[in-house]
């Protein structure tokens, strides 16, 4: 019983030591600023040695739509050295995870600790307080990091933020076996059939002004999120991460879509065709090619969202088709946190 005793008064002591050694290496001399295009060569820096940054937070990326939304980027210093970038824009009482992105998120380097993070969260908190009462974060999706990066989700935790929406993402694991159903290489074998050609390209007008933008004005009554110049001027400035691919039968457009390519993933922002898809099979054909190109390039294939309401609701008749290549579900994560 003495020996029993004697431990637990050592594991007693051991946890307080290492309770203290946790603060000790929390105490961080951390300040944040807001970014301003003084900043511009050091985000873009940072950005390139983080283990959770994509194009899409590259300031040249940001800003092609700075007349859309206020921005609030932050950045994160100790001393005089960036340990974080925040993207982000601002409305009324609420800060946003920029708007004006698919995803978002606190960008760190690849030797952020998680102790040391946490520590960033809340010294990034402290500073909205100030100001705001209301933070609304949107989580990058776990494939695009170029590690573990789920530092964000147990703060948001430790921090009783809210979930208020949960959208799912349909993506192929392209260093897996691709499953494709008997109805998807039926289409296929029609593309061959009817001999459709793939046009990689990086004049976008043809899609953009025949199929994409006549489809949603009829279908939605909205136009797409970029316009043909915003995604001319885009491609202009990450000619490698943005490129078009049309399908063609016969010299006519038929399908089409626009890829946005990460280090790991291969996105589709935008899928679209004309009635003709059916006869021909050009959209199958197309995604085909797709999938099969990416495969040795990039890690994921990532056929974007089938969510409606919100996250609320599926289109169902969406998610069949992309499923029917083999995709499977990921999800990403919005969260709201009052700040009190």
């Amino acid at each position: 019983m003495q020996s029993y005793v004697s431990y637990f008064k050592l594991n007693t002591f051991g946890q307080k030591l290492l309770h203290l050694l946790f603060n000790s290496q929390r105490v961080k001399n951390y300040t944040v600023q807001r970014y301003t295009h003084q900043h511009n060569q050091l985000w873009n820096s940072f950005l390139e040695g983080s283990k959770n940054g994509t194009f899409l937070f590259h300031r040249d990326f940001m800003e092609y739509h700075s007349d859309r939304f206020s921005d609030y980027s932050l950045i994160v210093f100790e001393n005089d050295k960036p340990k974080a970038l925040f993207p982000a824009n601002h409305s009324n009482d609420t800060v946003y995870s920029h708007q004006g992105l698919t995803y978002g998120g606190i960008i760190v380097s690849e030797d952020c600790k998680l102790t040391h993070f946490l520590t960033i969260f809340e010294t990034i908190l402290d500073f909205l307080k100030k100001e705001y009462k209301k933070l609304y974060i949107k989580v990058l999706p776990n494939i695009y990091n170029s590690t573990f990066s789920d530092e964000l989700l147990y703060g948001l935790f430790l921090q009783n933020a809210t979930l208020v929406r949960r959208d799912t993402f349909s993506v192929i694991d392209l260093e897996k076996p691709i499953k494709i159903s008997n109805s998807r290489k039926y289409e296929i074998k029609k593309g061959v059939e009817h001999q459709i050609e793939i046009q990689q390209t990086s004049d976008f007008s043809d899609f953009w002004n025949n199929v994409l933008t006549p489809n949603l004005n009829q279908k939605y009554k909205v136009n797409p999120v970029h316009s043909l110049d915003e995604i001319t001027y885009l491609h202009s400035k990450f000619p490698n991460n943005i490129t078009q691919f049309n399908a063609l039968y016969k010299g006519q457009l038929v399908a089409g879509a626009t890829m946005f390519v990460t280090n790991r993933v291969a996105h589709v922002q935008y899928i679209s065709s004309t009635e003709l898809r059916t006869t021909t099979g050009a959209l199958d054909y197309l995604f085909d090619y797709l999938i099969k190109f990416y495969k040795d390039k990039v890690d994921y294939f990532d056929f974007g969202t089938s969510n409606e309401n919100q996250g609320r609701s599926l289109n169902e008749g969406l998610l069949f088709w992309k499923e029917s290549f083999g995709a499977k579900t990921v999800v990403q994560d919005f969260y709201e946190l009052a700040l009190e």
